[in-house]
């Protein structure tokens, strides 16, 4: 697997960078470089964490600002992007838009113009212990097995860096796990969004986005027990609105 970049350029650079919706904005302004191997990013629903995931992969432009994925702007250069990145949301439902496993996980590397996707795939199954995947319907794989399934369609087009949107959303803890060990596995650098901050107890880096702005940002060490005390502070005064009301 090739995943090498340009050393002399931030894998992901945000400068003055913000996203606005009528009232006001919703992202930034945020001046952020990106290069670290494991990077989470905790915060409050609302905060902002999806949308910045979003200027990331360049499923949307700032409205102020400049966002450089290996210093191109992937926003307008989309083939170039899908190279770079790949992103998994939280509900594989909404990822997956073909009928069969083969089909999905050729698609990306159509898209990439691949000289044999049918054999790359077989390939691939083959080295995720999935042989037996080939030719199956998608509606018949399990949510876990689904999202397992996007996994293996980003892991097929060796993204350089992986954003990873509450990737374990819905799923139980046992399939949860398996599914975050071979994330872990991967050589990629992965952006992880979660709710849950164990998970990105052993991070390069964490990043804690509130009202769109990014309230803390150094090791997990630093940051997530500052977090947590936070959310801790919420809880009780949302339970003493809710005794009152």
């Amino acid at each position: 697997m090739t995943l090498s970049a340009p050393t002399s350029i931030a894998a992901i650079s945000l400068t003055g960078a913000s996203v606005s919706y009528g009232a006001g904005p919703v992202l930034g302004p945020l001046t952020l470089e990106m290069n670290e191997q494991r990077i989470g990013i905790v915060g409050r629903n609302g905060s902002g964490k999806s949308t910045l995931v979003a200027l990331m992969a360049g499923l949307m432009s700032a409205t102020e600002g400049q966002v450089l994925l290996e210093g191109f702007d992937p926003a307008r250069e989309r083939k170039q992007a899908l190279r770079a990145i790949g992103v998994l949301f939280q509900n594989p439902d909404r990822q997956i838009i073909f009928p069969t496993v083969d089909e999905e996980l050729a698609f990306g590397l159509k898209q990439l113009d691949h000289n044999d996707p049918a054999g790359a795939v077989q390939a691939l199954l083959m080295r995720e212990g999935r042989a037996d995947w080939a030719g199956r319907s998608v509606a018949a794989l399990s949510q876990g097995q689904r999202q397992y399934l996007c996994v293996m369609a980003i892991l097929a087009m060796e993204p350089r860096t992986i954003l990873l949107d509450e990737p374990l959303s819905g799923l139980d803890l046992p399939t949860a796990a398996r599914l975050m060990a071979r994330l872990d596995r991967a050589p990629q650098r992965l952006i992880t969004i979660s709710h849950d901050p164990k998970i990105l107890s052993d991070y390069d880096r964490v990043l804690w986005i509130d009202q769109g702005l990014c309230r803390a940002d150094g090791p997990p060490a630093q940051v997530l027990p500052a977090y947590e005390r936070t959310m801790a502070q919420l809880a009780m005064q949302d339970a003493d609105t809710d005794l009152s009301a």
